[in-house]
């Protein structure tokens, strides 16, 4: 079965082709330097009550993102891209586990191959968005360890339509077993206002033992108001497709103008599945999450260098892992401040 699995998407890769996601994984390279480096860090006070009651372990200030990220163009056409987070642990000694992606790609006529460890293509505006943009979440974001060592092959269908084949391994390998593997096809459509993240994926959960995932991201763009919803569905062999677990997102932001920016967000994941499959949602999940924030811009000429957020979430529901933070009754407060710092860049010399 996972020979002929391999096979398909050897065959799929021909002919589709690399994802290139808005924040999360883009590698474009927007000019020819050779490198290109900036550090991202944000910074939090976060307060969190639980059935009323502070959470003091996850109340106070909280440094949530130090990362660095290098991109460049090593000749016309063969780029590389690497984000390095420092103040993520390291599992089975690897460096690796702190990198999120390092990986080159090369691109010839409508074709781009790529290779490295890379971002699995998943579907879904809330999964494509740069964690440090990100303020409460989905239980399947927080719980999908997406970034993986594999390789892409893409195929530009038109100059708005991005179709995109990857295997890379699984999702939910272990230091124990590590011969197993992900299959994703993704389409990425950018139509007017319209935009579109949508993929299906195939994630060995245990050796020869597969869920499926069938994700629609979409994006709507009406001038200063931006609209995104997610569906996410999850089925394993022998499950009922539809609707037994599953997660959705949505959220709506207003821009009124350069300095502001406006959100609310509601989530709900669910697992009535009545299997351990599904290692993101877990059986006898059903969370809502609902909430909004503030995002304050101060420097117009540089937009992205500073920016001031505030956020309030709550949850209301059963979570069957304890260890996520928003639970039944959970409040979660924030405010801080994300600095992205470029640092240098060096030009070819030609």
């Amino acid at each position: 079965m996972k020979k002929q699995l391999m096979a398909c998407a050897v065959i799929l890769a021909t002919t589709c082709g690399i994802h290139a996601q808005n924040d999360t994984n883009s590698c474009q390279i927007e000019s020819h330097d050779l490198l290109r480096l900036g550090v991202d860090v944000r910074v939090d006070y976060q307060h969190l009550w639980q059935d009323h009651h502070t959470s003091d372990p996850n109340t106070g200030f909280e440094g949530k993102y130090f990362m660095f990220r290098a991109d460049g163009e090593i000749l016309p056409g063969l780029t590389y891209s690497w984000r390095q987070r420092l103040n993520k642990n390291h599992d089975d000694s690897s460096f690796f586990d702190a990198t999120d992606w390092m990986y080159i790609n090369y691109s010839t006529g409508r074709f781009e191959i790529a290779g490295g460890k890379q971002v699995a293509c998943i579907g879904g505006w809330e999964y494509d968005r740069h964690p440090a943009d990100l303020y409460s979440t989905s239980l399947f974001w927080q719980n999908i360890p997406c970034f993986q060592l594999g390789a892409s092959v893409g195929y530009h269908v038109t100059k708005s339509d991005l179709l995109t084949a990857q295997v890379t391994q699984s999702l939910f390998h272990t230091s124990a077993n590590r011969n197993m593997y992900t299959y994703n096809l993704m389409w990425t459509g950018s139509h007017g206002p319209f935009s579109t993240l949508w993929s299906a994926n195939m994630i060995e959960y245990l050796p020869g033992r597969y869920i499926s995932y069938l994700s629609l991201g979409n994006r709507l763009e009406l001038g200063k108001v931006t609209v995104e919803l997610d569906l996410m569905n999850r089925a394993a062999s022998g499950q009922t497709f539809l609707f037994k677990d599953c997660s959705v997102m949505g959220e709506a932001a207003w821009c009124p103008d350069t300095r502001w920016r406006l959100h609310g967000k509601v989530t709900y994941d669910v697992n009535r599945a009545g299997n351990n499959a599904d290692y993101t949602v877990l059986p006898g999940t059903e969370l809502t999450m609902a909430g909004g924030g503030v995002e304050f811009y101060p420097f117009i000429k540089k937009r992205g260098a500073v920016r001031l957020h505030a956020n309030c979430y709550y949850s209301w529901g059963r979570n069957a892992n304890s260890a996520d933070l928003m639970q039944h009754n959970s409040v979660m407060l924030s405010a801080g401040v994300r600095c992205h710092i470029d640092l240098l860049s060096f030009k070819h010399n030609r």
